[in-house]
């Protein structure tokens, strides 16, 4: 093995390390994106689970609009949250260096 294939690996290896995930360093911000992607996921589900129950005739009416009312709320603003992203993403893409 040359030297430069050998300090190529040793880059790597300490890239690779400074690159790795560290779920203790995420801070509050990486909490709230967990917690707002568990509430979107758990707001999906009650509807997927009214909408079968329905389906099956166990459940009221009422609570079936509810809650496709309440999945339609949360897909709609998670489209939004997407779209604002992208949007930041175009931004600095287009900013001048």
């Amino acid at each position: 093995m040359d030297v430069t294939t050998s300090l190529a690996s040793q880059s790597y290896a300490h890239a690779r390390a400074a690159a790795a995930p560290n779920p203790q360093a995420a801070g509050p911000a990486s909490s709230a994106f967990e917690d707002a992607a568990s509430s979107f996921a758990d707001t999906l589900k009650t509807g997927e689970d009214a909408a079968k129950s329905a389906m099956t005739g166990g459940a009221d009416p009422h609570a079936l609009v509810q809650a496709l009312a309440q999945t339609e709320l949360a897909v709609e603003t998670a489209v939004t949250v997407r779209n604002k992203v992208v949007e930041a993403y175009q931004e600095i893409l287009r900013m001048p260096v």
